[in-house]
This record gives structure tokens, sequence and C-alpha cells, in this order.
């Protein structure tokens, strides 16, 4: 864990997001944010009643961006240094220091939506991510809504292992399965997944999918390509993007899915 907090403590998740393919991720992500709230706000509860956890908030990003909506905004987040950043934001976002796998500081059943975007990043065992998946599950309110955001195994071998040259290296130190399933170890940080992991997950934790999106879709891949498009260009991307986010063929190819669940 402290080697996590050290990571967060020197990378600024604040520019990522704000990059040209951080863009693409947050715009996407915050669509099927927007869908999912106001599916609750069509049932006649009002926007500044409708409650929202944002769990493993970082600087804040998408639970900042939410309260300056109007909605009413709780943000858990584990490293220090990100939370000081997120609390000088001045806005109404709730922020607390806690962990994704004991959620002890919230009650159950209080949430409309609940945001779980960058813990199952970094939690390694089948356990701990069911874990953490039962706690959103916990605190969410019945029928909720939880999206889970991961990190997908196939953009993780394909740039490491094969455009950044590292198959020998990942090889020889039994990082790859014999069908190509990366395999990752705390020091590692990140921890990759597929789809029918993510299935086994959702089975174990007993969560309805909703729909899967790749909230990314090719983008980590042509990042330069992105950072040199003129603004009409990008938003042609954009475009497309949003057309073809949902498609099951693609979804599991990008550097990130959103799982959508229901309680």
């Amino acid at each position: 864990m402290s080697e996590l907090v050290d990571y967060y403590n020197k990378f600024n998740e604040e520019k990522r997001l704000n990059s040209r393919y951080g863009q693409v991720e947050f715009r996407t992500s915050m669509k099927y944010i927007h869908k999912y709230l106001d599916m609750v706000e069509a049932t006649g509860v009002s926007k500044n009643e409708i409650r929202l956890l944002d769990i493993g908030a970082g600087t804040g990003k998408y639970s900042v961006a939410l309260a300056n909506e109007g909605y009413d905004v709780t943000a858990v987040e584990l490293v220090r240094y990100n939370l000081g950043i997120l609390k000088k934001k001045g806005s109404t976002v709730k922020a607390m220091q806690g962990n994704a796998l004991k959620l002890s500081k919230l009650d159950s059943n209080q949430f409309d939506v609940t945001l779980l975007f960058g813990p199952m990043y970094h939690l390694f065992t089948f356990e701990d991510k069911v874990k953490a998946l039962e706690e959103a599950k916990r605190v969410t309110k019945p029928g909720g809504t939880i999206l889970v955001a991961y990190c997908m195994n196939e953009y993780c071998v394909l740039t490491y292992a094969f455009k950044e040259k590292h198959l020998q290296e990942c090889i020889e130190q039994n990082r790859l399965t014999d069908d190509f399933h990366s395999v990752s170890e705390v020091k590692d940080l990140y921890d990759y997944v597929r789809i029918e992991d993510i299935d086994r997950l959702n089975e174990a934790a007993g969560l309805e999918r909703l729909q899967i999106i790749s909230p990314d879709g090719p983008a980590n891949y042509i990042r330069p390509t992105l950072n040199e498009m003129d603004d009409e260009t990008f938003e042609w991307f954009m475009k497309y993007h949003l057309a073809t986010c949902e498609r099951q063929d693609l979804i599991g190819a990008g550097a990130h899915t959103v799982d959508i669940l229901r309680k």
C-alpha cells in the first residue's frame, strides 16, 4: 500500500484526464454517469437530493465536476496528497480518507450512483476485488447503479510486451500465461483483466450488469495522432468513439472498460 501511495504522490491524474486521450475517457465516462443520474432524476428525485459516491476519487476530477452540477457528492480517497488537492478546489464535495476494501465511515444503502473508477486497477487478488465490489454494493441503495473501471489485459500486452519491447523480459519472468494473460504482482502497481475475469467477479459479488463500455477505445493506442488533430477533427473522433464504445466486438481491446452494474 505504501508503494501505491508513493506512486500517486508523484503521478498527476488531473493532468492525464486533461490530455487528449484522457479527455476521451473522461467525456465518455461522464456521458454514462449522466445517463444513470438522469434515470434517478426521472423518478422525481431532485438533483440536489441525488447522492453520488466516488470511491478512489483521486484529485476529484469526476466528483468536483458532478458536485458543481448540483449533485450531493461524497468522495473517498486513499492517498492523502490527492485528498488535499481535492479539498483545495473549494467544491461542495464531502471528501474523506478511506479504503475501498472497508468503507467503515459510510452506512449501508446511501447512494443512488457509486463510482469505483480507480481501486480495481490496484487490487491483485480475486478476493480483494470481490470485497471492493461488495463494499460498493453495500453502500449503494437497492436498485442503485455502480460504475466500475478496470485496466484491460490486451492493452497491457500489446503496449508493454510488444510496442515497448519487453516481451523477452516478460517471458523470462513468467509474467505472461500461455494464452497471454498478464501476471501482475503488487510491486507492478497495476493489475489487468479480461471480460471473463470481470464476469466472475460480478457473479461472486451478486451484481447484475446493465451494460459494459470502453471509455477510451483506441485513444491510448494513437496518442500522438490525437495530439496532432485540430479541434474539429478531434470532435469527429469523439463522435466516432461515442458511436462505437458499446460495441461488444471492441470492448476489452481498449486500455479500460467501465462495467455498469445494478445492486
